[in-house]
């Protein structure tokens, strides 16, 4: 993995997610550059100093954009404000929650994320799911013929929001195999903690289900071609879902996560890497809980143990060999336990394929186009 802060894992991790979501080196080393001494103070420290930088050349990137859509050269405006968009999104997500300026950067993500669609005339429907009293959002990305196809729901992990993962290339790697994919922000993610109060809960199949009766309301989904896809804390989310919704069509981790309760106990013990700096508090605000003892009551709930017998469907799981958050042994506990499977299916990434880490982040091609090949291949295979 690129690591501009030696020793800071965390602060490495945001500028190689940042690149992968098609950040320029050249913007990324200018708002990395004033902050290399404040890396050195540990995660959580600093991370104010962050904001402060990477918004500064948010906003000049927009600024550009703004002036080649002035100049009526949407494509390469909306390049820019792709851009920026995800200079915003990084920005706010290394912030603790309390910080006020996060929530105008994120409202920013989210207006840069429109243009960028807007411009570069993406076929990306903004839509609403049912869930429960409430709803929470996804963006429905297709290209616009009208024609049926297979279909992925595509879930975040813990830090993850639907916007970056279109900007890391997914959507399209999607549709080149002729799949559509609907990214949501499922309950504890992006928009529907920020914007809606809604947080996450163990049984996943409750958003879930939802989101596959939506696309079997969509004219251009195939309704028995469609699949559950999860990257992070989505390897436990994706299979959980899948494994109490049988209408999936199959199931495919980007980062195996069997045991992520049992992970934290052993984060308390300091045992791995976390993803994002003022870590415990991100948590119990993603699960809705007031303190540690409350969150971590609740974590045993959280594994896959007793719930992959139940999946029937094919099963890809993904890995990298090098993962520094989520041990790999997650990966072979899931693919055998998969054993009611009709196609199980396990690919450990090493360093041949020059993506080891969590979720492919010193990389983030190989994991996607292999996933995106597989799903393929796989709906090819159902009638």
């Amino acid at each position: 993995m690129f690591e501009p802060f030696p020793g800071n894992y965390v602060w490495n991790l945001q500028t190689n997610l940042t690149l992968i979501c098609g950040g320029n080196h050249g913007e990324v080393d200018e708002a990395n550059r004033p902050i290399m001494d404040a890396a050195k103070n540990g995660d959580d420290a600093g991370t104010e100093v962050m904001f402060d930088s990477w918004l500064k050349v948010a906003q000049q990137v927009e600024a550009n954009a703004l002036a080649d859509e002035q100049e009526g050269y949407n494509l390469s405006a909306g390049t820019k404000y792709g851009r920026a968009c995800t200079y915003y999104l990084s920005a706010e997500r290394m912030q603790s929650r309390d910080y006020a300026p996060r929530w105008e950067a994120y409202a920013k993500g989210l207006d840069m994320f429109k243009k960028y669609v807007e411009c570069r005339g993406l076929h990306v429907d903004f839509v609403e799911i049912p869930y429960g009293d409430s709803s929470f959002t996804g963006l429905f990305y297709h290209d616009g013929s009208g024609t049926p196809r297979p279909t992925l729901v595509s879930c975040n992990g813990l830090d993850s929001m639907k916007e970056q993962i279109i900007l890391g290339g997914h959507g399209q790697s999607n549709l080149e195999r002729g799949i559509n994919t609907l990214f949501i922000d499922q309950p504890g993610t992006g928009e529907a903690l920020r914007l809606r109060e809604l947080t996450a809960v163990y049984n996943t199949e409750a958003w879930a289900t939802p989101a596959l009766e939506y696309l079997q309301t969509r004219s251009d989904v195939i309704a028995n071609k469609i699949g559950m896809f999860g990257l992070s804390l989505g390897g436990y989310y994706a299979p959980r879902a899948a494994a109490n919704e049988p209408r999936f069509a199959l199931c495919a981790v980007m980062g195996a996560n069997h045991v992520w309760g049992q992970r934290q106990h052993e984060r308390l013990e300091r045992e791995g890497e976390n993803p994002v700096p003022h870590y415990w508090d991100h948590v119990l605000w993603v699960w809705g809980k007031d303190n540690i003892d409350s969150f971590m009551a609740d974590m045993d709930k959280v594994t896959l143990d007793g719930q992959i017998e139940k999946m029937t469907m094919p099963f890809l799981v993904t890995h990298g060999e090098g993962d520094r958050q989520i041990p790999v042994s997650n990966a072979h506990r899931s693919y055998d336990q998969a054993v009611n499977s009709s196609k199980r299916h396990l690919r450990i990434f090493t360093k041949k394929d020059f993506e080891i880490e969590h979720c492919g982040a010193d990389n983030g091609t190989g994991m996607r186009d292999y996933i995106a090949d597989w799903c393929a291949a796989t709906f090819n295979e159902i009638n």
